[in-house]
C-alpha cells in the first residue's frame, strides 16, 4: 500500500489532517510530519524522513505539504533518499490527504493515487 506522509509547518495541523484521513480510509498507511522537534513552529528534516520511514513499502510514499519551508525540506529529505520511490504532491493539504488515504487504502498505485490527488487542486467548494 503507499504510504502517505502529511508535512505541516504546525504538529496540530500535520496530526489533524491525519486524524480526518483515517477517519475516512481508516486502514491508509498514513504518517505526520508537523512542527520541530520542541513542539514549536516549523519543518524538520528528521521529523520528516522519520514520517516517510514509517510508511515507506515498495508501492512508495506521497508527501503531502502545506507550503513554503515544508516543500524545501521535503525536497532536501527526497534527495538524501533517493533510491526510495517517494513523490511530492501539490495540492490542497486536507482534501489531498483524504483522496490519498482512500485511493492508497484502495490499492491504487502511487501513479493513480497522484492522479487523484492532483484533481483536487480543482475541486470548487462553493458554487458560483
Amino acid at each position: 500500500m503507499v504510504g502517505i506522509v502529511v508535512v505541516s509547518h504546525s504538529q496540530k495541523l500535520a496530526e489533524g489532517v491525519l486524524e480526518l484521513a483515517k477517519m475516512m480510509a481508516p486502514t491508509a498507511n498514513v504518517s505526520a510530519a508537523g512542527g520541530m522537534e520542541d513542539g514549536s513552529a516549523g519543518t524538520s528534516f528528521t521529523k520528516i524522513s522519520k514520517a516517510i520511514d514509517e510508511v515507506y513499502s515498495d508501492d512508495g510514499v506521497a508527501v503531502l505539504m502545506d507550503m513554503g519551508s515544508a516543500v524545501m525540506t521535503t525536497e532536501m529529505v527526497i534527495e538524501s533518499m533517493e533510491a526510495r520511490k517517494i513523490k511530492m504532491l501539490d495540492c490542497p493539504v486536507a482534501e489531498g490527504a483524504v483522496v490519498a488515504a482512500l485511493e492508497a487504502m484502495a490499492g491504487a498505485t502511487l501513479e493513480i493515487l497522484e492522479e487523484k490527488v492532483l484533481a483536487t487542486r480543482t475541486i470548487k467548494k462553493i458554487n458560483d
